[in-house]
C-alpha cells in the first residue's frame, strides 16, 4: 500500500487537515468533487458582471481569530483581510443602531446612547475576556477537548471570568441580555448576534453565541478577504501547494475501501481506486455513513443517524445601484448589519423561525463592497441577506413570497432600497445542498447547536475526529467545535491521523 494521505472535500476543513498533514511531510492529495475547491467558500457572480457576490458564507470573524489559520504564511498567498468601519450595527426603528466596532470603548459609547449605564455593564463584563483573547481564542477554537485553552484562562483571567464563561453555555441570551443591559436596545443587539445559531434567544445555550461574536468583534473584528471570500481558499490552496500537496477537482468519492478492519483507500466516481493509509473526510454524518457502509461500526452508524442538523436557510443576493439607504447612520458604515428591530420585534421574529417563517423576518445581512470597492463596479454596490425557518418548511423558501418579505424588512429600516435592485440571485434550501452536500437542508451551520450537541460533536466520544474504522478521520464542521469558517475540525483531524500513523510507525517522512 502506498503511504499517503488522502481528504475528502476541499472546503476550509478538508485544506486545513490536508496542510497539517504536508506540515508533517505527509504525501496528502485531496479530492473535490466540484469544478473547483473551497466547499462553502466561493465568490462568484451571481447577478451581474463585475459584481462579485460570496456565494456562501462571506463575514469571518472565527477566521481572523483561528489559531490554525493563524500559523499558516496566508499573507504571502494573496489573502488581505477587510475590516470595515464597524463589525455589526443593529438599526432601530426610531433610525438609531447599536453598533459593534473592534475597540470597546466606543462600543460602549453605542449602547450609553440608547441607556446609560449599558456601556459601562458590557465594559465591565467583556473586558477581562479581552485583556485574555488568546486563551479564549484557544479555548473557543481548539480541538476536543479544549483543556489547554480552559487552563490556559483560568490561569490568565481567574476563576470568576473562566466560571463566567462556562456558565454561559447553560444560560439562555435573554437572561445574559436583562443581566447585563437596562435598555431594550442593548438586548436586541445582544440577541442578534445569538441569531447566528439554532438555539432560541430562550433556550440554554443562546447566551454562548450571544457573547461570543460580539466578542470576536473585539479581539479580531468580523472581516471578509479583498476581493471575495474565496481569496481565502486560493490561499490555502496555495499554501497547500507549497508544502507539496495536491488538490483533484471533478473526483468524486464513491466509498471508502477498507480491507482487514482498517482503511485502504477510496473510489472515486468513473472506477478509479487511490491507496491511502488515512482518509479524513470533511462531510456531514450522513454522508459519512453512505460513504463507508457496512466497513463503519453498526453501533457508530445508528449513533450518528441521530446527529441533529440547523435551520433551512434562504439567502438574497442584489446587485445595486447604490449603497443600502439605511436610516441608522452607523448601518451604513457597517460590514454585518443586523435587520431585527427593537427587542420585541426581534424576539418574535426569531421565536417565529422555529415554527415558519417569521412575518417580519430576522435577517443576517452583509454588505462588504462598503468597504471593499472591488466587489462591484465604480459607485455600485453589492449586498446579500438570509434568514431561517425550520427544515420543515424548506419547500417555501426560495419562494417569490419569502423574497418579498426580506426585502420589505430591509425596506422598513433603508427606505428606497428596493429602486436601486438591479439584479437579484436566490438560494433556497434545495439549492444550497444542490451546490454543497455539506449544507444538508439549507443548513449553513454544519449542525444544530442545540443541547449537548453545543459541545460533544457529532457524538459523545473521547476524541470527534476519530471513527471506530482504523484510518479513517471526521473532519468536518460536525465536529467540535463546529461551524464557521475557521479550519479547526479538519486541522484537529489531521493531528488526529499523524498520531495514528506514527503509532502503527508508517515511514512517511519524504
Amino acid at each position: 500500500m502506498s503511504e499517503q494521505a488522502l481528504v475528502i472535500g476541499a472546503g476550509p476543513n478538508g485544506l486545513a487537515g490536508a496542510i497539517r498533514l504536508a506540515e508533517a511531510g505527509v504525501p496528502v492529495t485531496v479530492l473535490e468533487a466540484a469544478d473547483r475547491p473551497g466547499g462553502a467558500v466561493r465568490t462568484e457572480e451571481l447577478t451581474l458582471p463585475g459584481f462579485v457576490h460570496d456565494t456562501f458564507s462571506s463575514v469571518y470573524p472565527a477566521a481572523a481569530a483561528s489559531p490554525v489559520f493563524a500559523r499558516m504564511p496566508l499573507a504571502e498567498y494573496g489573502l488581505e483581510w477587510v475590516h470595515p468601519e464597524i463589525c455589526m450595527a443593529h438599526p432601530l426603528p426610531d433610525g438609531t443602531a447599536v453598533a459593534l466596532r473592534r475597540d470597546v470603548p466606543s462600543t460602549a459609547a453605542s449602547l450609553n446612547a440608547q441607556h446609560a449605564g449599558d456601556g459601562e455593564s458590557w465594559r465591565r463584563f467583556v473586558t477581562p475576556y479581552i485583556d485574555a483573547f488568546d486563551a479564549v481564542r484557544a479555548t473557543m477554537l481548539s480541538g476536543f477537548p479544549p483543556v489547554g485553552g480552559a487552563a490556559k484562562l483560568l490561569w490568565r483571567a481567574g476563576p470568576l471570568p473562566s466560571a463566567q464563561l462556562g456558565l454561559l453555555l447553560t444560560r439562555t441570551a435573554v437572561g445574559l441580555g436583562h443581566a447585563l443591559f437596562e435598555g431594550p436596545a442593548g438586548r436586541a443587539w445582544l440577541y442578534g448576534a445569538a441569531a447566528h445559531g439554532d438555539t432560541p434567544v430562550t433556550a440554554r445555550g443562546s447566551a454562548m453565541a450571544a457573547f461570543y461574536l460580539n466578542l470576536l468583534g473585539h479581539g479580531a473584528g468580523w472581516p471578509s478577504p479583498r476581493g471575495g471570500a474565496e481569496r481565502l481558499i486560493d490561499a490555502l490552496v496555495g499554501y497547500l501547494t507549497g508544502l507539496g500537496g495536491v488538490v483533484r477537482t471533478g473526483a468524486r468519492v464513491e466509498r471508502v475501501l477498507a480491507t482487514g478492519g482498517r482503511v485502504t483507500g477510496v473510489a472515486i466516481d468513473g472506477g478509479e481506486q487511490l491507496p491511502a493509509s488515512v482518509v479524513l473526510a470533511d462531510v456531514m454524518p450522513d454522508a459519512l455513513v453512505s460513504l463507508t457502509g457496512d466497513a463503519l461500526a453498526s453501533w457508530y452508524r445508528r449513533m450518528l443517524g441521530g446527529f441533529r442538523y440547523g435551520p433551512a436557510t434562504v439567502k438574497v443576493d442584489w446587485a445595486l445601484s447604490a449603497p443600502i439607504p439605511w436610516s441608522a447612520a452607523d448601518a451604513r458604515r457597517a460590514g454585518t448589519v443586523h435587520v431585527g428591530g427593537d427587542e420585541r420585534a426581534t424576539t418574535t421574529s426569531l421565536e417565529q423561525a422555529h415554527r415558519g417563517l417569521a412575518e417580519y423576518p430576522f435577517l443576517l445581512l452583509g454588505q462588504q463592497s462598503v468597504a471593499d470597492p472591488t466587489r462591484a463596479p465604480e459607485g455600485k454596490h453589492t449586498a446579500w441577506a438570509y434568514t431561517h425557518a425550520p427544515a420543515s418548511m424548506a419547500a417555501q423558501l426560495g419562494s417569490e413570497a419569502s423574497v418579498e418579505a426580506i426585502e420589505d424588512q430591509v425596506e422598513r429600516f433603508a427606505p428606497g432600497f428596493r429602486e436601486l435592485i438591479l439584479a437579484r440571485h436566490v438560494l433556497g434550501p434545495a439549492e444550497f445542498q444542490a451546490r454543497n452536500p455539506n449544507l444538508v437542508h439549507g443548513d449553513v451551520g454544519g449542525g444544530s447547536y442545540s443541547g449537548l450537541q453545543s459541545v460533544f460533536r457529532p457524538l459523545p466520544l473521547p476524541s470527534p475526529y476519530r471513527t471506530p474504522l482504523p484510518g479513517l478521520f471526521l473532519a468536518s464542521a460536525a465536529a467540535f467545535p463546529g461551524g464557521a469558517v475557521h479550519g479547526v475540525p479538519g486541522d484537529s483531524a489531521g493531528a488526529a491521523a499523524l498520531r495514528s500513523l506514527r503509532a502503527h510507525a508508517h515511514p512517511l517522512r519524504h
